[in-house]
């Protein structure tokens, strides 16, 4: 006796037909206003966001501190800037022989090809780093760090991952705009590069010190000089444009940068001083990555530079540069630098630490 045919498969082929004809994504062309209207800006409602417990409490409690206080001062004079740089040095300041202390680093002043630096020495140096030398250029946005205050990032390099550093003291803005801070680094690195076989050497810094990493390596490509063996800008400043998604998504969201064309900026103007920021050496996102060395970049998601460091990211890969991306859960600009006791600051520069030494020379 001849049986039914099943119709449950036809039933089922029907139905996924049927939904992949529902939820189609089908190219149609629009007319000009309903374009204008897919591309409009979206509105988000305003919302409070928590201190996430997705941290450990050390970042907890930076994440729950008030937007910068001088975020959106901005002086009208040199003067006022050279008072207001004045006033952040004596803070860190404060905090800077503590910090030396308790990572067992020893800092001297010097002079290198002219330029001042400071040498980061930690008090016992693995013996797999003792030929090897890395190279720091401070944040600040061009115009904040002179001297041991623009040393904290070296001096947790030097702790953490046991290299003497080169912490360069490079001339800032007002009184010096660009190119003196890039001159500066990159004479310091020359000088360095007989002090050790590049090889065995890495460029690092973050904020204005990720963008002078970045614009370091395209002036060594220009002056063909020897490439370091890897570099390490965190968070940079890479795009003095402006043109970063979370310029807008993390503003003031992030409470150190809190928000585009402010305090911040302000300084990078100063050092820009009237130039085109598309340039590569200001904007070193718009030069040419290929060749560079391998390289890690650091960020976190309530960064304003969040946008900046992916796209720098996504650029190095583009140009068939190994690049490693670490990005920490709920930190502000530079963040994983302000708390020697958190978690997350050991783990970021140990993490840098790691990927300079999987490509450093011995």
């Amino acid at each position: 006796m001849n049986q039914p045919r099943p119709r449950t498969p036809v039933l089922a082929a029907s139905l996924v037909a049927g939904l992949a004809a529902a939820f189609a994504v089908t190219a149609i062309a629009l007319p000009a206003t309903s374009y204008a209207q897919a591309l409009a800006p979206r509105e988000v409602p305003a919302k409070t966001i928590p201190v996430p417990n997705s941290v450990s409490p050390g970042i907890q409690k930076l994440i729950a501190q008030p937007l910068s206080p001088v975020y959106n001062d901005i002086p009208a004079t040199a003067e006022g800037w050279k008072a207001q740089v004045a006033a952040v040095t004596a803070a860190t300041m404060k905090g800077v022989p503590a910090l030396r202390e308790a990572l067992h680093v020893k800092s001297e002043p010097g002079v290198i090809a002219g330029v001042k630096v400071n040498i980061l020495t930690p008090a016992s140096i693995p013996a797999k780093n003792r030929n090897r030398l890395l190279v720091h250029v401070h944040g600040g946005c061009f115009v904040n760090g002179p001297g041991e205050s623009g040393t904290v990032e070296a001096i947790m390099m030097a702790g953490f991952g046991g290299y003497k550093v080169i912490s360069v003291d490079y001339r800032m803005a007002p009184d010096f705009p660009y190119p003196a801070a890039l001159d500066d680094s990159v004479a310091v690195y020359k000088a360095a590069t007989t002090m050790a076989k590049p090889k065995n050497m890495a460029i690092f810094g973050s904020s204005a010190g990720g963008n002078l990493t970045l614009a370091m390596v395209l002036r060594i490509k220009q002056e063909h000089l020897p490439m370091p063996a890897a570099i390490g800008p965190g968070t940079p400043m890479s795009d003095l444009t402006l043109s970063g998604d979370s310029f807008q998504t993390n503003a003031m969201v992030d409470n150190v940068l809190v928000a585009p064309g402010a305090n911040c900026d302000k300084r990078a103007d100063l050092y820009m001083a009237g130039r085109d920021a598309k340039d590569p050496m200001l904007s070193p996102l718009f030069g040419d990555l290929h060749g560079f060395p391998p390289t890690i970049l650091t960020t976190g998601t309530r960064d304003l530079l969040l946008s900046n460091t992916v796209r720098t990211h996504r650029k190095l890969r583009q140009a068939g540069v190994e690049a490693s991306l670490q990005v920490f859960e709920a930190m502000s600009h530079s963040q994983f630098s302000r708390d020697v006791n958190a978690p997350e600051t050991k783990e970021a520069f140990e993490e840098i630490a790691g990927f300079f030494d999987k490509h450093l020379g011995r």
